[in-house]
């Protein structure tokens, strides 16, 4: 018999082992009868900064006809299959897929797994070399358009803070599966159990490669330096697709099932689709700053007198502002112990991302501060709106920060309208490729700034500091989602069939775990129509 149990405590200083006897005492058994438990999720309980804890939820398995008594909220199961892969058993042609991030990795890792051997095309380079040019760039402001922040192994999530938390809802134990194939890769083993997991760039680099590898090792073909060109259809169906590799040279294959999971900075590949049969749509999507402060504040803010302690991680917040009945300032992908980095992909155009290690032991904490932009702000039905939307302030922001791939950045202070508060001091800018001391109202446009002057003072109610006049303002922060979605049915499909647009890029994912979700649920189309 299983059983699921939740909320059992212990001190942060006990050792996991302890859990055997409050399962016990929860169940009313002696703990000889317990055959086996594991963690399924851990939380920390830091509300009495003297008596810090872990919440616990753990599944434990006891011995066949012992009687027990169930508490409250806990619940008996079945013994929960893992996630399983079928194998193909016919295909006439191997699957492409478009994009090898989070979820073209996973889409190609069930795809090997099953027997379909896809092909993967990736425009940007293996995550060995696409580190060396991010890091040239920060450096020099050398520039590599299909190898950076965006673009590469792993996708945009790679240099990111890796998160692994999702709101999708998952009856099919995908996320699940997800976490336990990035631990198998190399993650650390906690992101199965503790409340916010994440990997952490550094962690992320060593994983995405394996997984790979893995995919190589099973048929499948992971072609970098590999740039969609497009597709040819026959009776309204794919039956080829084009890439161009480094040297130029234009390559066909043929095919009947095309994946398109594209980052949301393919430009190129969504001006393309547009002048196709494909059937696109404007959707809503977000833009704004990054906002710091140092990690001594919000640690000390957040545990007050229970900080320092080593059992307890670098705090974070999540916080959201409506500011009137259209508009809502809102946190996003915050960065605990990180830094400010280039994220731009095109020549002439400043955009910023945030970033942390797996250790999060950085001076500063950021997080992305946006608002959201809805297709009625154009005023247009021309589907690229907001792309060129989202280019104009790159651009601008690149002016501002006066070339060179610096960014604009401005204390919440002088933001704000204060005086004698625009010097960088308590706090410093992160930014890989420095910063120039500008006015962002002169940057983003006035629904954009009145949002964040409004937001940021609501915010500093909930998380007092938060408005700081000594806080840091950098823009722009212009990625976070895609402007465009790639219309699909029920069964994923494009208007033009054979064709699956997946992801972040397609417009049906929000983060690292969802847009693998996505990806596996792809796979799964593709393997049910193989079997």
């Amino acid at each position: 018999m299983f059983v699921r149990l939740y909320d059992l405590m212990l001190n942060v200083t006990d050792e996991k082992e302890k859990l055997k006897a409050e399962i016990a005492k929860a169940l009313s058994i002696p703990e000889k009868k317990i055959v086996s438990f594991s963690v399924y999720r851990r939380s920390l309980d830091a509300r009495n900064c003297k008596n810090l804890r872990y919440i616990y939820a753990v599944d434990a398995e006891i011995e066949n006809g012992v009687e027990f008594s169930l508490p409250p909220k806990a619940e008996k199961y079945e013994l929960r299959e893992e996630y399983r892969i079928k194998k193909i058993k016919r295909q006439s042609t191997r699957p492409v897929i478009v994009g090898f991030g989070p979820c073209g990795m996973f889409l190609g890792l069930i795809l090997a797994r099953a027997g379909a051997m896809p092909i993967i095309l990736e425009r940007g380079k293996k995550v060995s070399e696409r580190t060396r040019d991010v890091d040239e760039f920060f450096k020099s402001g050398k520039l590599c358009t299909n190898s950076n922040i965006q673009f590469g192994e792993g996708g945009a999530g790679t240099f990111s803070d890796g998160k692994l938390n999702t709101l999708v809802k998952d009856k099919n134990n995908r996320g699940r599966f997800v976490l336990s194939e990035f631990v198998k890769a190399g993650a650390p083993e906690e992101i199965l159990y503790v409340n916010k997991p994440h990997i952490g760039t550094d962690k992320l680099k060593a994983a995405v490669t394996n997984i790979r590898n893995e995919i190589i090792a099973l048929g499948g073909d992971v072609r970098f330096e590999s740039v969609f060109c497009g597709y040819e259809t026959e009776d309204d169906r794919v039956c080829a697709v084009t890439y161009k590799d480094k040297n130029e040279n234009i390559t066909e294959i043929k095919t009947d099932t095309l994946f398109l999971c594209i980052g949301h900075s393919s430009r190129d590949t969504f001006e393309y689709l547009s002048k196709q049969k494909i059937l696109l749509e404007q959707k809503s999507f977000a833009v704004g700053v990054r906002i710091e402060h140092t990690q001594e504040w919000l640690n000390r803010t957040q545990y007050k007198s229970a900080w320092p302690s080593p059992y307890l991680p670098a705090a974070d917040y999540k916080l959201v502002s409506h500011t009137d009945a259209k508009r809502a300032l809102y946190t996003f992908c915050m960065c605990p112990g990180g830094e400010v980095v280039a994220a731009t992909s095109e020549e002439g155009g400043v955009v910023t991302n945030g970033m942390s290690l797996f250790a999060r032991d950085n001076t500063n904490c950021n997080s992305a501060l946006l608002v959201g932009v809805d297709p009625a702000d154009f005023g247009t039905d021309d589907i690229l709106a907001g792309v060129r939307f989202q280019r104009e302030l790159e651009r601008c922001a690149y002016r501002a920060g006066g070339g060179e791939y610096k960014a604009p950045a401005q204390t919440v202070g002088s933001f704000l309208g204060k005086k004698g508060v625009s010097s960088f001091s308590e706090v410093l800018p992160s930014y890989s490729r420095g910063t120039k001391d500008a006015d962002l109202h002169t940057v983003l446009p006035k629904f954009i700034t009145e949002t964040l002057k409004t937001g940021l003072l609501m915010m500093d109610r909930s998380l007092h500091g938060f408005a700081a006049d000594h806080a840091v303002l950098t823009a722009v922060e212009s990625r976070s989602s895609s402007p465009i979605r790639i219309v699909r049915d029920e069964n994923l499909e494009s208007s033009v069939r054979g064709i699956y647009p997946l992801g972040e890029g397609a417009g049906y994912a929000g983060g690292i775990m969802s847009a693998a979700m996505d990806g596996m649920r792809g796979a799964e189309i593709y393997i049910e129509k193989h079997i």
